[in-house]
C-alpha cells in the first residue's frame, strides 16, 4: 500500500514500508534478557525490568541492532495498566514505566547510532493474565472489556516517538474486531499479527482470511502478519494473506518452534540460526515484506536471518 493511502504521520516505518528489499526485524527480547542471566519468570515479564534493570533491556535492544534488525521493540509486550497495578503501583506509575520502555529503545538507537525504525509492542490482553491465554484465545472478557483494556494502552504509545504501534499475538476475533475500531483513530501506523494454531485459523478458531479481512480497507494499519506461531505454518499463512489483504504489506515472525509450557515457564525443543535463515528465506519467497523473530528467537538467529536475505533478488 502507498503512504498516501494511510491517514497517519510518516515515520521511520514508513519509509521501511517504501523499500525494495525485505526489512529484517528484531527477535525475542525476553529471550535476550534470559540469555543475559536474568530472570523474567513473573506475571510482567520482560515488562518487569523496566522498574528492576533498565539498562538490560538497553543492552537487549542493541544485540539486535549489532545482529541487523532495522526495527526493534519496545519492553512494553506484557505491559499495562492493570498488570502494574496488581503488582503495586499506581496509575501515573505505570504511564511512567510505558514511556519508559519507549526511552530505553530510542536510547539504544541513539547509543548504536542506528537508523532504525522503533515499534511499541502491544500484546493481547491474554498476556496481562499471564497464563498462556494468547495462544488459545479462550480469556473470559467481553469486547466491552476488551476495549477498555486496549484503549489506554493504545493512546500512552501513539506518539511522535514511535514509528509504528504493534499489535501483537492476537488470538480471537472479537479483539480483532475491538482493536480494527481502536486503531481507526491512531495517528502512528500500525501493524497487527496474529498467533495461529494451524495453516489456516488464528488460535481461538477463526480462520485467518476472516480475522485479516478485517484490516483490508483500514486506514491505519498498514502491515498485516503473523507472530508466536510455528514456522512450519507461516509459508501457508502468507499465502492466506496475499489473498486476504493484497494491498496490505505481510509481516512474519514465529516463534522457533518449541512448545512453551505456561504452568512453569519453561520450553522444550530446539532450533538452529541455519534454520530460521533458511526459512526467512522462504517467507520472504512466499510473499512477506517484514520478517524477524519472536520467542526463542535471539541476536544470532536474527543475525543468520539478515545474512540470508542480503543474498535473496
Amino acid at each position: 500500500m502507498a503512504q498516501s493511502d494511510l491517514q497517519t504521520r510518516t515515520t521511520a516505518f514508513s519509509r521501511l514500508l517504501m523499500t525494495e528489499r525485505p526489512v529484517l526485524l528484531d527477535g525475542g527480547l525476553a529471550t535476550e534478557l534470559e540469555a543475559q542471566g536474568l530472570d523474567i519468570g513473573n506475571p510482567l515479564w520482560s515488562a518487569a525490568l523496566l522498574q528492576d534493570d533498565p539498562e538490560a533491556i538497553v543492552k537487549a535492544h542493541c544485540a539486535y541492532i549489532a545482529a541487523g534488525a532495522q526495527c526493534i521493540e519496545t519492553a512494553s509486550y506484557q505491559a499495562s495498566y492493570e498488570g502494574f497495578v496488581a503488582n503495586g503501583l499506581s496509575g501515573p506509575q505505570a504511564e511512567k514505566l510505558m514511556r519508559l520502555s519507549i526511552d530505553l529503545a530510542m536510547r539504544a538507537r541513539d547509543d548504536c547510532r542506528a537508523d532504525v525504525a522503533i515499534a511499541a509492542s502491544l500484546g493481547p490482553y491474554g498476556a496481562m493474565l499471564h497464563d498462556g491465554s494468547e495462544y488459545r484465545g479462550d480469556y473470559r472478557a467481553d469486547e466491552g472489556e476488551l476495549r477498555a483494556f486496549h484503549r489506554k494502552r493504545i493512546a500512552s504509545f501513539d506518539t511522535p516517538d514511535v514509528d509504528v504501534v504493534a499489535l501483537e499475538t492476537i488470538p480471537s476475533m472479537p479483539e480483532a474486531r475491538v482493536l480494527d475500531a481502536l486503531l481507526r483513530d491512531c495517528k502512528t501506523p500500525a501493524w497487527i499479527s496474529f498467533s495461529c494454531r494451524d495453516e489456516q485459523h488464528i488460535c481461538d478458531g477463526t480462520p485467518l482470511a476472516d480475522a485479516a479481512a478485517l484490516f483490508q480497507q483500514h486506514p491505519t494499519v498498514a502491515a498485516i502478519g503473523i507472530n508466536c506461531t510455528p514456522p512450519q505454518f507461516v509459508p501457508a499463512l502468507i499465502g492466506i494473506l496475499r489473498e486476504a489483504v493484497p494491498d496490505k504489506a505481510i509481516i512474519a515472525y514465529p516463534n522457533s518452534g518449541e512448545t512453551y509450557h505456561a504452568g512453569d515457564n519453561r520450553w522444550t525443543g530446539t532450533v538452529t540460526p541455519g534454520d530460521c535463515a533458511s526459512a526467512a528465506a522462504e517467507w520472504v519467497r512466499a510473499g512477506a515484506k517484514f520478517v524477524g523473530g519472536c520467542c526463542r528467537m535471539g541476536p544470532s538467529h536474527i543475525a543468520a536471518m539478515g545474512a540470508m536475505l542480503s543474498q535473496l533478488r
